[in-house]
């Protein structure tokens, strides 16, 4: 066959089958003997055809179609003239098949040898400066491509595949060497998108993937690695044994977060927002984000806080900044590292939802203005699950921000765990290829290769929206903390990092040896750092105090800190009726040329039913309207959660759909006099993230009523860690104001012990001061009010509302439209039906709870017996209790009612912070589940703790 042909055969094998194992030159002819048999003209119609329309080909003939184009343009001056299905046809007619049969196996041996360069070259690179690598098998020897030595001087055309010009072996190896297996491995070839393959090819083929920068750029790059090392050495010198979690091992990172900075603001974004754990915080807040070390110092002496009223700080490790640095170019940008935990992964959630909310605010034609950047532990990124959570909503329409670069400080180490016992993964990175990200392997002591990196990593976010991920391979000087002994659990690791010289004098040898700097110049630099701070700790000494700027200050003008009194006090949250009857009518109305499902249909007419005849709004309504009000004063609302858009209920239906074509129609955004923004979004299924992400969305956006909703109350279990460090103790610790609400479904209705309790307990445990809200309301106009009052306020608290489920129906359960429009939140709701003076015993409740009470009384005829709603019982409004107590001169029985077991609910927490008389508790007796599952069990336990309520002799 001839030579075209033989190429034809070969490369369209190439095409199609280049995963598969190696074959022999025969079988590849064997598979293609079809073509002697064929007809010119048939070939000439399937070409045609492949051209029009390629997926209408049959698989293996369109395989050789490819292989075809590849080999035509290859070798066509075989075959000058004709068609292509006469070069077909002509190839197919020849039988010679022994012209140059091992030359063409060897170029499709090259052709393999390229593709698992790309592929797997990441497995032999020299990124690890302190331990031998695994060794991984088959290597990319000569041997298992059926090429040797020998044919290192030969030319091969196979070059072109890497857009070379014909040329050795020698070279196409030295090549791929230097593109795949030195300081910088790079795993990109599991993307689906052949233009991103193609673009990263291009990307690290150029220079072979070796940066180019010029004398004054590798000056810049040491001098912020003598800023790293520097700031590190008189840390370790002046506080000794004193916790700071170094970045020694890993000081590249400053040089490259500098480079990216830098360069990003050139690219034009505006703001930068980064989250990382406690490894390097100190020094990236010194020498990237320019925090003052004068304060810095005065956390390491341990002074107290400037304002000791409303604050309680954190260890100086934990600690946020914003600042606005100026590049060498003159350019602005604002960049923001966020307070974090020690949940390590905790603040990649938040940064994420800071992003979002800085994009949807400033930039919401251009998500690029606003560069997320996570920084992340190798033990960390690969153990914890709320990365998973995280990297699934970076394409996500309600939480993806336009890509993120994530870095990992690979230390190879976790607190005293080898890599080997972290994972299963091949690398901690592996994670990225859920959202088929490319990863970059950089060898920390190389600080140009990371430096290129960061650039790569800045430019693929900038060209695709979407994340990227560099593994930046060091390690870690000391232990876990700098009063850790590491030598216990990595002995021989330990040895060898104790002779290991630093990034910064690795680097200046190199800048020495090229003739760039001479041997003074990296003391010149260090002298001149430490002076300045010897200086700054000399000045710190002189003052009493520590200061702690608050985190995003700028977001946050006009507003200040509340304590407990200020919380209590009334808000305005009226709202016109007019401007209400309007809001109402736009969202009662469906679009009259478009055909909705029957349900939708009456569900929306009912509303305007209840709105413009009955004048009984339920809860839904009441909602909606909150929205709406606030959207027409100015004020966004977010909201986001598993199916919020029509609700776990069926209840809200803020988005309807077209019943044909399934077309979104939001009411609440067209609404002609909005001034804000109405934003809904059903959330992937996490609980950790997204809440992470919306308090995070919140704490930028104070201007935007924030909403997460649990399906269920007791979901937000999974998200306790969030709840833990952050909604309850955030601006204690950090100074952060934020308006989260957390809308949890909680009421006992018999579906067993996950769909009961929202764990009202353990909210109120966590109540403290003046940290949050706290609320169960019983009325929809009370919802509208206190939804409406988180905006209304000068001040931000999290707001944590525990909702119904039953009662989003119940017939009691409504609202008029004047009570929405002229009432006001009520802390407490007194017994209005009762007369006082007949009344014995005065019962205190929450919630759902209470309509089960009030449908016992009216059954059994007791006008003995008061109920008394508390619908905020955090701040609990002490006053208005007292007030309300001594309205009932007769009363002798108080009792506390719920329908939680006793060791939850809100029992405890009364004791503890209402003492004004004592409290007959009527509740079930301690359980470890929170409901039965049940169904008859739960109706009876029910019934039973509503019979303690009026007989004082039945008790559990």
């Amino acid at each position: 066959m001839l030579k075209i042909t033989k190429n034809l055969g070969i490369l369209s094998y190439f095409c199609g089958t280049i995963f598969q194992p190696l074959r022999t030159f025969n079988e590849i002819m064997d598979r293609f003997s079809f073509l002697n048999a064929a007809h010119t003209q048939f070939f000439e119609d399937l070409y045609h055809q492949y051209l029009e329309n390629p997926d209408s080909i049959e698989p293996s003939w369109r395989s050789f179609l490819q292989g075809f184009d590849f080999g035509i343009t290859t070798y066509n001056d075989e075959y000058p003239v004709g068609t292509p299905g006469q070069q077909l046809a002509a190839a197919a007619a020849s039988g010679d098949c022994s012209v140059e049969t091992e030359k063409i196996h060897k170029e499709f041996n090259v052709l393999k040898l390229i593709d698992d360069y790309r592929t797997r070259g990441h497995l032999f690179t020299k990124t690890n400066p302190v331990r031998e690598r695994r060794i991984w098998s088959p290597t990319l020897d000569l041997a298992n491509y059926g090429l040797s030595d020998a044919d290192l001087d030969t030319v091969f055309d196979a070059a072109k595949a890497m857009k070379l010009e014909p040329t050795t072996l020698r070279n196409i190896i030295g090549h791929l060497n230097r593109i795949y297996c030195e300081s910088i491995g790079v795993e990109y070839m599991y993307i689906r998108k052949p233009e991103v393959i193609q673009w990263i090819q291009d990307k690290i083929g150029y220079n072979d993937n070796h940066p180019k920068f010029d004398a004054g750029q590798k000056k810049q790059i040491l001098a912020k690695l003598n800023e790293a090392v520097s700031f590190e050495n008189f840390l370790h010198t002046k506080y000794v044994g004193q916790k700071r979690f170094s970045l020694e091992g890993g000081e590249s990172l400053i040089p490259g977060l500098d480079a990216l900075i830098e360069a990003a603001a050139e690219k034009g974004v505006e703001q930068f927002v980064m989250g990382m754990a406690h490894r390097g915080r100190l020094n990236v807040l010194a020498n990237i984000f320019g925090k003052n070390t004068q304060d810095i110092f005065s956390e390491f002496d341990g002074k107290d806080y400037d304002d000791d009223a409303l604050f309680d700080g954190d260890v100086k490790y934990h600690l946020g900044l914003t600042a606005d640095r100026k590049t060498k170019s003159g350019k602005s940008i604002n960049i923001n590292l966020a307070p974090n935990p020690s949940h390590l992964e905790t603040v990649g959630a938040v940064i994420e939802g800071i992003t979002r909310a800085k994009q949807d605010r400033y930039f919401p034609n251009d998500a690029s203005k606003v560069l997320p950047i996570a920084l992340h532990g190798d033990a960390a990124v690969a153990g914890q699950g709320i990365v998973y959570e995280i990297i699934q909503m970076a394409q996500l329409d309600g939480y993806k921000t336009g890509g993120t670069i994530h870095v990992v400080i690979n230390n190879q180490v976790g607190f005293t765990t080898n890599y080997l016992d972290a994972r299963s993964s091949t690398y901690c990175t592996d994670i990225a290829k859920v959202t088929l990200s490319p990863v970059l392997h950089v060898n920390a002591d190389d600080a140009e290769a990371v430096v290129h990196a960061m650039l790569f990593a800045l430019d693929y976010r900038m060209q695709f929206g979407s994340d990227v991920f560099i593994d930046l391979l060091g390690y870690r000087k000391y232990g876990h903390n700098e009063g850790d002994e590491p030598r216990f659990t990595q002995p021989k690791l330990y040895k060898t990092i104790s002779k290991h010289k630093n990034p910064r004098d690795l680097y200046a040898d190199k800048l020495i040896a090229d003739g760039i700097i001479d041997g003074q110049y990296v003391k010149g630099l260090e002298d001149q750092y430490k002076a300045v701070l010897e200086e700054n700790l000399e000045a710190s000494r002189k003052k009493d105090l520590t200061i702690i700027t608050p985190f995003m200050q700028n977001e946050w003008q006009g507003y200040h800190q509340a304590d407990q009194a200020e919380m209590l006090l009334h808000t305005d949250t009226t709202f016109d009726k007019k401007q209400l009857t309007e809001i109402a009518k736009v969202i009662t109305e469906l679009p009259s040329d478009k055909k909705f499902i029957s349900k939708i249909t009456k569900l929306i007419a009912d509303r305007k039913t209840m709105y413009f005849d009955s004048d009984k709004l339920d809860w839904a309504m009441a909602e909606l309207l909150a929205y709406g009000s606030l959207l027409t004063e100015g004020y966004d609302v977010r909201i986001s959660g598993q199916d919020v858009e029509r609700g776990t209920f069926s209840h809200r239906h803020a988005v309807v759909k077209v019943e044909d074509s399934e077309e979104e129609v939001i009411l609440l955004s067209q609404l002609p006099k909005a001034k804000g923004k109405f934003h809904i979004y059903n959330s992937l299924l996490s609980e950790y993230g997204v809440v992470g992400f919306d308090y995070g969305y919140a704490l930028a956006s104070p201007k935007t009523l924030t909403i997460w909703e649990a399906q269920f109350g007791d979901f937000s279990n999974g998200a306790q860690i969030m709840i833990d460090q952050y909604i309850s103790a955030a601006e204690d610790k950090w100074n952060n104001q934020n308006g989260l609400v957390m809308l949890l479904p909680h009421g006992y209705e018999g579906q067993g012990a996950e769909h009961s309790s929202a764990r009202m307990e353990r909210y109120l445990q966590m109540c403290a001061n003046e940290n949050m809200y706290v609320a169960d309301c019983t009325t929809p106009a009370n919802f509208f009010h206190l939804l409406r009052r988180q905006m209304k306020t000068t001040f931000r608290k999290p707001l944590i509302v525990f909702t119904p489920k039953s009662l989003l129906r119940h017939p009691l359960v409504v609202s008029s439209a004047d009570e929405f429009a002229t009432g006001k939140f009520q802390e407490t709701i007194d017994d209005t039906t009762v007369d006082k003076k007949k009344v014995k015993t005065l019962v205190f409740c929450t919630g759902k709870f209470y309509y089960d009470l009030l449908a016992e009384r009216e059954a059994n005829g007791r006008t003995d017996v008061a109920l008394v709603r508390i619908e905020q019982l955090f701040p609990l409004p002490t006053e208005q209790l007292k007030a309300i107590i001594a309205s009932y001169p007769n009363a002798d029985d108080y009792v506390w009612a719920q329908e939680e077991p006793r060791n939850m609910g809100a029992y405890s927490y009364m004791l503890v912070n209402f003492t004004e008389v004592k409290l007959r508790l009527a509740a079930l007796k301690a359980y470890s589940a929170p409901a039965a599952g049940s169904y008859a069990r739960s109706k009876k336990r029910h019934a039973a703790a509503i019979a303690m309520v009026f007989d004082k002799n039945l008790f559990n």
